[in-house]
């Protein structure tokens, strides 16, 4: 899928472009791709360069964190409808977590790049998107607080 209309409408379909304007739509699509990733493939590993960010299409994502001496612990699945990588956003554009395909996965890629150079050119579509990751990161860090609760208990 590398039509601009088709990639246009994947886009205005997910959940966290839903109800963003046309102009915003039209300014980020530009910085969009579709990609795939077979089950097992590492979408991203913690320390290495975030230049993009994934709207999950298909597929089951395993966001993991390495544990010294043990297994990485899962501490989210995504789901087609969610979002994965904030780092893109933040210096030093690298990310925090692993992220693997626990099934074929199907995205749409956002250049992270490409999207801080429309921010810059235009505050209101940054602060939209900005917006729109808060809540994600907000939601993220919920689930993660209620999981190390759940595996310390009280």
């Amino acid at each position: 899928m590398t039509d601009p209309q088709e990639l246009k409408a994947h886009l205005r379909q997910h959940a966290f472009f839903q109800e963003m304007s046309d102009e915003g739509i039209a300014a980020v699509v530009g910085c969009a791709s579709a990609a795939a990733f077979p089950a097992g493939q590492m979408l991203c590993r913690q320390r290495q360069p975030a230049d993009r960010f994934f709207l999950i299409r298909g597929g089951r994502v395993a966001v993991e964190v390495a544990l010294p001496h043990r297994d990485p612990m899962v501490v989210q699945t995504l789901e087609p409808g969610e979002v994965l990588g904030w780092s893109w956003l933040f210096p030093p554009y690298e990310w925090n977590f692993d992220a693997r395909a626990m099934t074929d996965v199907e995205v749409i890629a956002m250049d992270g790049r490409c999207l801080r150079g429309k921010c810059e050119a235009d505050p209101a579509l940054g602060y939209d998107l900005m917006k729109r990751l808060s809540a994600i990161v907000i939601q993220r860090l919920q689930a993660t607080r209620l999981q190390v609760m759940d595996m310390f208990g009280s």
